[in-house]
């Protein structure tokens, strides 16, 4: 890749795309609040919603967390307790198993949002856009377990590590340590920045709603028992 374009790309770029997910998220919010949400179509039709949105959405938490720890967690936090070489290992079985089961349920969500006339008719191009994205970006992922099974040394895993924290440190020279790897790391960190893009504009911006009050709220009640009146004596 051209020192100028590897510059741009993994150096400037991030920033770029962090800065319109903050900006446009708080911007979407504020002028179209009631626009905040998934846009779910279940009740248009349920057939392979719920096996295929619980796959997908655990799937892709569990990866999305592997790769906040794996990245930020610096090198010496860890070493005394697992190489590089066995935190790689842990690394690609943990994230081939979610992203298996994430597979499964995009590859059900995708078909169901092409193939049913009544999901498909009341959605729109940005919906299409985020499941194709999202599921390229999950076969990088996927195809990167088998790159890194041809070094388990762990080295890759350390610079791809050292580019994460030194962007979020907002110090220079993080795209040096990504210049030479494969090129399908490049692509999948480059389409992960390109997803934080456009999540201000599409049904991903849902993701700042995390509902987490969900695991203490009670029960719904939707209606409820009238008290029993009470008279006193008459007068």
């Amino acid at each position: 890749m051209n020192y100028y374009l590897n510059q741009f790309a993994f150096q400037f770029y991030p920033y770029i795309a962090v800065a319109v997910l903050l900006i446009g998220s708080w911007a979407r919010y504020d002028k179209a609040m009631y626009s905040w949400r998934t846009g779910s179509s279940q009740l248009l039709s349920d057939r392979g919603m719920r096996i295929g949105s619980n796959c997908f959405h655990i799937g892709i938490l569990a990866i999305l967390g592997g790769h906040l720890v794996g990245l930020l967690t610096p090198h010496g936090v860890y070493e005394h307790f697992i190489t590089s070489s066995q935190k790689q290992l842990l690394a690609m079985v943990v994230g081939g198993l979610f992203g298996a089961l994430c597979f499964i349920g995009i590859v059900i969500l995708l078909v169901r949002r092409l193939t049913n006339a009544r999901v498909r008719a009341t959605g729109n191009f940005g919906d299409v856009l985020v499941l194709v994205l999202l599921f390229a970006q999950l076969c990088l992922g996927m195809y990167s377990i088998r790159i890194s099974a041809g070094h388990m040394d762990g080295s890759v895993m350390v610079m791809l590590a050292e580019w994460a924290q030194h962007i979020v440190t907002f110090r220079a020279g993080a795209a040096d340590y990504v210049e030479g790897v494969h090129w399908v790391y490049k692509l999948h960190i480059f389409l992960g920045l390109t997803l934080f893009l456009i999540a201000p504009f599409t049904r991903l911006v849902h993701v700042w709603s995390i509902p987490i009050s969900y695991l203490w709220r009670p029960y719904q009640v939707v209606r409820r028992r009238q008290a029993t009146l009470r008279y006193g004596p008459r007068e």
